[in-house]
C-alpha cells in the first residue's frame, strides 16, 4: 500500500469547494506560485554620512529646481502587506470587540468563528496562569496573547521599539478570493505627498496597484504606476550610472558629470537660435543642464552599489542585523519572504520611494489543520515586526497597514498538534469576520490616541465594531462594508498623522467619508509630524 505524502505547509492549497485556479491571483492566493519582493514607501530619510557630500555647494540651490528629491517627500514612510487569499485578522490575531471598543468583548460562540476555543477567549481567566493574561497590549493595540502575527512580530521587535508602537483596527468585509477588492491605497497615499527620490511607488506584483488587491478606480494615476521589484539584486539594479564609477572614484566620477553641467550651462548662454538667446527658452535650458546635474546626483548618491544593497546592510542581516544570515539566505520560502522583506525595509527607510506593497502569498489556508494558518502568519509577523525594528533602527516613523482578500471562520474542531497550538481549525472562507488593522511606529514615544477619556480612546483604535457573535456590523463605519471607502480611510489616518487630514478633500476629490466630524470619528491618531518629518511634534 502507499502512503499518503504528509502535506508541506507551503505546498499548494487544493480545495475541493474551489475552482482549479486560472489566474495569476488564485495561484497566488492558493500557494502555486509565490509572491514576488516590494520596494516600499519611505521618504525623508539621509543617507549614512549626510545627503549631496560630494555635490558641489553651488549646485545644491538647482537641486530642488531640477526635480531631485534629496530626501523623499519629507513625509511619513508607508509599507503594506498584502496577505493574498484571505487571512484571518480578527480574534485569533488582533482582537476586535463591540461597540465599546477591542475590549468590549464578544461572545465565545463569536470568538469561536473566529478560531479561538472556549478556554482562550480573551474575556476569562487563563486556566493555565489563573490570571487573565489572553489580552496583549504590547503594541499598544490588543492582541490576542497568542496571537501568531504577534509571535513573529515580536522576535524582531526590541522592548523599546515596542514601547514606541501603536495601531488601530477596522472591521470591514471584503469579497473572498479575490483580486478585485479595491484595498491597495497606494495611489492615495501618493496623493497626500508620498515619493521617493528614485521612485514613487513600488511593488512585488506587476499590476496596477503593485499587489494582489486592486486599487480604487478613483485613485488610479498611472503616471506612477508601480514599478515592479522581487528580490535584492533589482534594487541594486535601480541605478544604473555607466561605467563612470568603474574608471573613476565616486567622487571623480560626480565631479566630471558637475563639470559637463557647467560647460553645457556656458555653451547655452552663447548659442543663438534664430538670433534668440536659448537661455530665453527654460524648457531647453532645463533638459540640457538638469539632465547633467541629474547623472552628477545619481553618480553622487548611488555610484556605490552597495548604498542600495539590503543584503550588504549589517543593520538588516548579519550577526548585528535583523535577520541572520541563515534566515536570510534560506532556501525556502521563508528566506524568500525575508529577502524581499530586506528588500523593502531598506527603500523604505532610505527614502529612494513613496510608497508600496509587499505581497505574500498562501493565505487561502482554511480547510486543513490550523497550524497551516499559524505558521504562516508566524512568518508574516516577522516580516512585519523587521520593518518596524528598522524604522527604529533607522530613527523614523512608520505606518504598516495589513489587509487580506476577505477572511475565514472555524467550525470549533481543534488542532491539538504542535503547531495548531489547540486552537479552531479554519474551515471556510467567511467575509463576516474580515478585518484590517494598522500600526504606526514613532521614534519621538508612543502615538497618542484621539480623546480625552480611555473610552473615547477605545472607540478611535477600533474604528468601527463587531456584533455579538462575530460578525462585522455593517453599519458602523462607510468603511465595513466598502472596500474603496476602506482604502480612503486608510489614507484619512496616514494623513491624520501629518496634521494635514484638513486637506483630505483636496488629496482625494470626491471622496466618500462626509465631512469633517465623521471624518474625526474615522481617525485614531493624533499627529505624530507637523507635516513633514522635519519638524517633528
Amino acid at each position: 500500500m502507499r502512503r499518503k505524502k504528509q502535506r508541506q505547509y507551503d505546498d499548494p492549497m487544493c480545495h475541493p469547494n474551489h475552482p482549479r485556479p486560472r489566474t495569476r491571483r488564485e495561484f497566488l492566493a492558493q500557494g502555486f506560485i509565490t509572491g514576488s519582493a516590494a520596494l516600499l514607501g519611505g521618504t525623508m530619510v539621509t543617507l549614512p554620512g549626510g545627503v549631496r557630500a560630494a555635490l558641489s555647494p553651488d549646485l545644491l540651490p538647482l537641486v530642488s529646481s531640477c526635480g531631485i528629491a534629496t530626501q523623499g517627500a519629507g513625509k511619513i514612510p508607508f509599507i503594506a502587506f498584502d496577505l493574498a487569499g484571505g487571512s484571518n485578522q480578527a480574534g485569533s490575531n488582533v482582537l476586535v470587540g463591540r461597540q465599546g471598543g477591542q475590549l468590549d468583548f464578544l461572545t465565545t460562540a463569536g470568538y469561536e468563528g473566529q478560531g479561538l476555543p472556549g478556554d482562550m477567549v480573551p474575556s476569562i481567566v487563563n486556566p493555565a496562569t489563573q490570571t487573565n493574561d489572553f489580552v496583549d497590549q504590547t503594541l499598544g493595540l490588543a492582541f490576542h496573547s497568542d496571537s501568531a502575527f504577534l509571535r513573529g512580530m515580536m522576535t524582531k521587535i526590541s522592548p523599546a521599539t515596542a514601547a514606541n508602537t501603536n495601531g488601530a483596527v477596522i472591521p470591514a468585509r471584503s469579497e473572498n478570493d479575490t483580486g478585485n477588492n479595491p484595498h491597495n491605497p497606494m495611489y492615495g497615499i501618493a496623493s497626500a505627498g508620498a515619493d521617493g527620490s528614485l521612485l514613487t511607488l513600488i511593488g512585488s506584483e506587476n499590476s496596477d496597484s503593485g499587489g494582489n488587491s486592486m486599487a480604487p478606480q478613483s485613485m488610479i494615476d498611472l503616471t506612477i504606476r508601480p514599478t515592479k521589484v522581487d528580490r535584492p539584486t533589482d534594487v541594486t539594479g535601480l541605478v544604473d550610472v555607466g561605467d563612470l564609477t568603474s574608471v573613476l572614484s565616486q567622487q571623480d566620477a560626480v565631479a566630471v558629470m558637475e563639470s559637463i553641467y557647467r560647460i553645457s550651462d556656458e555653451k547655452m548662454k552663447a548659442v543663438d537660435v534664430d538670433g534668440n538667446p536659448v537661455t530665453s527658452d527654460d524648457v531647453v535650458k532645463d533638459l540640457v543642464k538638469c539632465g547633467y546635474l541629474k547623472s552628477a546626483d545619481l553618480a553622487d548618491r548611488f555610484g556605490n552599489p552597495s548604498t542600495l544593497d539590503p543584503a550588504g546592510d549589517p543593520e538588516i542581516v548579519g550577526a548585528t542585523g535583523i535577520f541572520s544570515d541563515l534566515e536570510f539566505n534560506a532556501g525556502d520560502r521563508s528566506g524568500g519572504e525575508f529577502r524581499k522583506t530586506a528588500s523593502v525595509m531598506k527603500m523604505v527607510l532610505n527614502g529612494f520611494a513613496g510608497a508600496g506593497t509587499i505581497e505574500m502569498g498562501g493565505y487561502d489556508y482554511h480547510g486543513g489543520r490550523r497550524a497551516e494558518g499559524e505558521v504562516k502568519d508566524f512568518r508574516a509577523g516577522q516580516c512585519m515586526g523587521a520593518c518596524i525594528e528598522y524604522a527604529a533602527i533607522r530613527g523614523m516613523p512608520l505606518m504598516l497597514y495589513i489587509m487580506s482578500d476577505g477572511s475565514l471562520s472555524s467550525n470549533g474542531v481543534i488542532d491539538d498538534t504542535v503547531d495548531g497550538r489547540g486552537k479552531g481549525e479554519w474551515t471556510s472562507d467567511d467575509q463576516q469576520t474580515a478585518a484590517t488593522f494598522f500600526l504606526v511606529y514613532n521614534p519621538g514615544g508612543r502615538p497618542q490616541l484621539i480623546g480625552g477619556t480611555p473610552e473615547e480612546q477605545a472607540i478611535h483604535q477600533q474604528i468601527g465594531y463587531m456584533r455579538p457573535d462575530g460578525s462585522v456590523e455593517t453599519a458602523a463605519t462607510p468603511a465595513a462594508n466598502n472596500v474603496n471607502l476602506l482604502a480612503e480611510t486608510i489614507v484619512l489616518n496616514y494623513m491624520a498623522l501629518h496634521g494635514e487630514n484638513g486637506n483630505f478633500g483636496t488629496a482625494l476629490p470626491g471622496h466618500g467619508l462626509g465631512n469633517a466630524t465623521l471624518q474625526d470619528s474615522l481617525t485614531a491618531f493624533q499627529p505624530i509630524v507637523n507635516g513633514t518629518i522635519d519638524n517633528p511634534v
